[in-house]
Protein backbone atom coordinates (compact mmCIF):
# COMPACT_ATOMS: atom_id res chain seq x y z
CA UNK A 1 0.00 0.00 0.00
CA UNK A 2 1.08 3.55 -0.63
CA UNK A 3 0.30 6.59 1.51
CA UNK A 4 -0.53 9.95 0.02
CA UNK A 5 0.57 13.37 1.32
CA UNK A 6 2.47 12.66 4.55
CA UNK A 7 4.01 9.87 6.56
CA UNK A 8 1.47 7.43 8.03
CA UNK A 9 3.24 7.71 11.38
CA UNK A 10 1.98 11.29 11.61
CA UNK A 11 -1.63 10.06 11.38
CA UNK A 12 -2.56 8.44 14.70
CA UNK A 13 -6.22 7.83 15.48
CA UNK A 14 -7.89 9.09 18.63
CA UNK A 15 -9.57 6.08 20.24
CA UNK A 16 -12.94 6.64 21.88
CA UNK A 17 -14.82 4.20 24.03
CA UNK A 18 -18.31 3.18 22.88
CA UNK A 19 -19.67 6.19 24.82
CA UNK A 20 -17.55 8.52 22.63
CA UNK A 21 -15.19 9.52 25.44
CA UNK A 22 -11.44 8.90 25.10
CA UNK A 23 -10.21 5.67 26.65
CA UNK A 24 -7.68 7.79 28.53
CA UNK A 25 -6.57 11.40 28.63
CA UNK A 26 -3.03 11.02 29.90
CA UNK A 27 -1.52 9.48 28.03
CA UNK A 28 -4.07 10.27 25.34
CA UNK A 29 -5.54 7.10 23.82
CA UNK A 30 -4.04 6.99 20.34
CA UNK A 31 -3.52 4.08 17.96
CA UNK A 32 -1.14 3.88 15.04
CA UNK A 33 -2.63 3.96 11.56
CA UNK A 34 -1.86 0.23 11.21
CA UNK A 35 -3.71 -0.71 14.40
CA UNK A 36 -6.61 1.55 13.42
CA UNK A 37 -6.99 -0.03 9.98
CA UNK A 38 -6.75 -3.51 11.45
CA UNK A 39 -9.55 -2.69 13.92
CA UNK A 40 -11.68 -1.30 11.06
CA UNK A 41 -11.23 -4.45 8.99
CA UNK A 42 -11.98 -6.66 12.00
CA UNK A 43 -15.18 -4.61 12.55
CA UNK A 44 -14.19 -3.70 16.13
CA UNK A 45 -14.49 0.08 15.65
CA UNK A 46 -16.55 2.67 13.81
CA UNK A 47 -14.71 5.39 11.92
CA UNK A 48 -15.92 8.75 13.23
CA UNK A 49 -13.55 11.07 11.32
CA UNK A 50 -10.83 10.69 8.70
CA UNK A 51 -7.62 12.36 7.59
CA UNK A 52 -7.29 13.64 4.02
CA UNK A 53 -4.51 11.08 3.61
CA UNK A 54 -5.24 7.67 2.17
CA UNK A 55 -3.53 4.32 1.81
CA UNK A 56 -3.65 2.71 -1.61
CA UNK A 57 -2.92 -0.56 -3.28
CA UNK A 58 -3.52 -1.40 -6.96
CA UNK A 59 -7.14 -2.39 -6.20
CA UNK A 60 -8.02 -0.54 -2.99
CA UNK A 61 -8.01 2.93 -1.45
CA UNK A 62 -8.99 4.00 2.07
CA UNK A 63 -8.67 7.29 3.93
CA UNK A 64 -6.89 6.97 7.26
CA UNK A 65 -9.14 7.21 10.34
CA UNK A 66 -8.41 10.16 12.64
CA UNK A 67 -11.10 9.31 15.22
CA UNK A 68 -12.44 5.83 15.90
CA UNK A 69 -14.96 4.57 18.44
CA UNK A 70 -14.97 1.08 19.91
CA UNK A 71 -18.13 -0.88 19.15
CA UNK A 72 -18.10 -2.51 22.59
CA UNK A 73 -17.74 -0.48 25.77
CA UNK A 74 -14.53 -1.14 27.69
CA UNK A 75 -14.87 -0.87 31.45
CA UNK A 76 -11.88 0.78 33.05
CA UNK A 77 -10.03 -0.96 35.85
CA UNK A 78 -11.06 0.59 39.13
CA UNK A 79 -7.57 0.41 40.62
CA UNK A 80 -4.71 1.71 38.51
CA UNK A 81 -1.34 0.00 38.43
CA UNK A 82 1.23 1.27 40.90
CA UNK A 83 3.79 2.85 38.57
CA UNK A 84 6.13 5.81 38.76
CA UNK A 85 4.11 7.57 36.06
CA UNK A 86 0.81 7.06 37.89
CA UNK A 87 2.27 8.33 41.18
CA UNK A 88 3.54 11.45 39.39
CA UNK A 89 0.16 11.91 37.74
CA UNK A 90 -1.67 11.49 41.08
CA UNK A 91 0.63 14.19 42.50
CA UNK A 92 0.16 16.41 39.40
CA UNK A 93 3.86 16.12 38.49
CA UNK A 94 4.66 18.35 41.46
CA UNK A 95 7.07 17.87 44.36
CA UNK A 96 4.94 17.22 47.42
CA UNK A 97 7.41 19.00 49.68
CA UNK A 98 8.27 22.27 47.92
CA UNK A 99 5.73 22.50 45.08
CA UNK A 100 8.32 22.46 42.28
CA UNK A 101 6.77 21.30 39.00
CA UNK A 102 10.01 20.50 37.14
CA UNK A 103 9.24 17.06 35.72
CA UNK A 104 12.91 16.38 35.00
CA UNK A 105 13.89 16.36 38.68
CA UNK A 106 10.97 14.28 40.01
CA UNK A 107 11.74 11.15 41.99
CA UNK A 108 9.88 8.76 44.29
CA UNK A 109 10.10 9.47 47.99
CA UNK A 110 9.21 6.97 50.68
CA UNK A 111 7.43 9.10 53.31
CA UNK A 112 8.36 6.46 55.89
CA UNK A 113 11.86 5.49 54.67
CA UNK A 114 12.48 1.90 53.66
CA UNK A 115 15.25 1.81 56.26
CA UNK A 116 12.51 2.44 58.87
CA UNK A 117 10.18 -0.25 57.52
CA UNK A 118 8.35 1.86 54.92
CA UNK A 119 6.89 -0.03 51.97
CA UNK A 120 6.77 0.88 48.30
CA UNK A 121 3.00 1.37 48.12
CA UNK A 122 0.52 4.05 47.08
CA UNK A 123 0.08 5.00 50.75
CA UNK A 124 3.81 5.61 51.35
CA UNK A 125 5.15 7.12 48.11
CA UNK A 126 5.00 10.73 46.95
CA UNK A 127 6.55 12.65 44.08
CA UNK A 128 9.53 14.68 45.26
CA UNK A 129 12.13 16.75 43.44
CA UNK A 130 15.69 15.49 43.75
CA UNK A 131 16.83 18.29 46.12
CA UNK A 132 13.94 17.64 48.54
CA UNK A 133 14.42 13.88 48.36
CA UNK A 134 18.12 14.28 49.16
CA UNK A 135 17.41 16.78 51.95
CA UNK A 136 14.87 14.45 53.59
CA UNK A 137 17.12 11.43 53.15
CA UNK A 138 16.30 8.47 55.37
CA UNK A 139 14.62 10.57 58.04
CA UNK A 140 11.01 10.50 59.16
CA UNK A 141 8.92 13.52 58.07
CA UNK A 142 8.79 15.06 61.56
CA UNK A 143 12.57 14.66 62.04
CA UNK A 144 13.28 16.27 58.66
CA UNK A 145 10.53 18.87 59.24
CA UNK A 146 9.23 17.93 55.80
CA UNK A 147 5.62 16.83 55.41
CA UNK A 148 3.95 16.18 52.06
CA UNK A 149 1.32 18.74 51.00
CA UNK A 150 -1.05 15.82 50.44
CA UNK A 151 -0.94 12.49 52.22
CA UNK A 152 -0.21 9.68 49.77
CA UNK A 153 -3.21 7.56 48.79
CA UNK A 154 -4.38 5.03 46.19
CA UNK A 155 -6.24 6.89 43.42
CA UNK A 156 -8.87 5.31 41.20
CA UNK A 157 -8.79 5.36 37.38
CA UNK A 158 -11.43 8.07 37.18
CA UNK A 159 -9.26 10.33 39.34
CA UNK A 160 -6.15 9.73 37.23
CA UNK A 161 -8.08 10.44 34.04
CA UNK A 162 -9.38 13.68 35.54
CA UNK A 163 -5.86 14.67 36.62
CA UNK A 164 -4.59 13.82 33.14
CA UNK A 165 -6.93 16.40 31.63
CA UNK A 166 -4.73 19.11 33.14
CA UNK A 167 -1.86 18.05 30.86
CA UNK A 168 -2.94 18.36 27.21
CA UNK A 169 -0.58 16.83 24.66
CA UNK A 170 1.51 19.02 22.38
CA UNK A 171 -0.40 17.96 19.30
CA UNK A 172 -4.16 17.70 18.80
CA UNK A 173 -5.59 17.11 15.35
CA UNK A 174 -8.57 19.34 14.45
CA UNK A 175 -10.87 16.31 14.14
CA UNK A 176 -10.22 15.41 17.81
CA UNK A 177 -11.43 18.67 19.36
CA UNK A 178 -15.11 17.69 19.66
CA UNK A 179 -14.13 14.70 21.82
CA UNK A 180 -11.57 16.23 24.15
CA UNK A 181 -11.86 18.30 27.29
CA UNK A 182 -9.11 20.72 26.25
CA UNK A 183 -10.90 22.02 23.15
CA UNK A 184 -12.10 25.29 24.68
CA UNK A 185 -8.75 25.93 26.36
CA UNK A 186 -6.88 25.64 23.06
CA UNK A 187 -8.96 28.13 21.13
CA UNK A 188 -7.16 31.46 20.56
Amino acid sequence: MHLSHQSPDSCPALVLNADFRPLSYFPLSLWSWQDSLKAVFLDRVDVVAEYDNAVRSPSFEMRLPSVIALKKYVTHARNPAFTRFNVFLRDSFTCQYCGDANRETLTFDHVIPRSRGGKTTWQNIVAACSPCNLRKGGRMPKDAKMHPFQAPYRPNMYELNEKGRAFPPNYLHDSWHDYLYWDTELEP
